[in-house]
């Protein structure tokens, strides 16, 4: 039988595989099917990746009065109120391997704040309202780990409509082997009969 592990060890495998499984899904594509809008609201799989890093450096960094060393780099706060969606895409001045280098940096920014604190470490979530909300650093691991994996599951779709790659991780897609193409067809024969 295999020991349990401890809560916060638990959390962060859970929040490093779903990292893993949203910067895979960038690999191998060129900067314009990155950067291509494909949804009516323009998600895009660059846009995904910035948007989840600056998460990620707000949640683990001023939620509790840290700051990330490159702030620079970041889409600064007030950024957002003349662009609500200044996060959601690369800008021309930025490339791919920039954001995913950043990315990186970020995470082991957020991998920091938790190896440092306890689980019950109080923080202050600014833009949660006026006073900000308090929390615990458990409560903001679990709201970034379920926020990526919203953000990994539109990057699965979106990179499975643009070549076809789908599953959890490169070495562990999770996928049967199966005839996709019946598959396809049956379910399209099925909502048919359904007008």
């Amino acid at each position: 039988m295999a020991e349990p592990i401890d809560p916060k060890t638990a959390l962060r495998t859970y929040l490093h595989e779903t990292r893993e499984a949203l910067i895979w899904k960038l690999d191998g594509l060129g900067e314009r099917d990155l950067r291509m809008p494909r949804t009516p609201t323009g998600t895009n799989l660059l846009g995904l990746l910035k948007h989840s890093l600056n998460v990620e450096a707000g949640y683990f960094g001023e939620t509790f009065g840290r700051e990330f060393p490159d702030a620079a780099e970041l889409v600064p706060f007030t950024k957002y109120q003349e662009d609500p969606q200044a996060d959601w895409y690369a800008r021309d001045d930025e490339s791919a391997p920039g954001i995913r280098d950043l990315y990186r940096r970020v995470a082991a920014f957020a991998d920091q704040t938790i190896d440092e604190l306890p689980l019950d470490a109080p923080g202050r979530v600014p833009w949660w309202g006026p006073s900000g909300r308090p929390v615990t650093l458990h409560q903001i691991i679990i709201h970034v780990i379920t926020d990526l994996s919203r953000h990994a599951g539109q990057a699965d779709i979106l990179r499975e409509s643009i070549d076809g790659a789908a599953g959890m991780l490169p070495d562990s897609s999770n996928m049967p082997d199966y005839d996709w193409s019946a598959y396809v067809a049956t379910l399209t024969t099925l909502a048919n009969r359904h007008p």
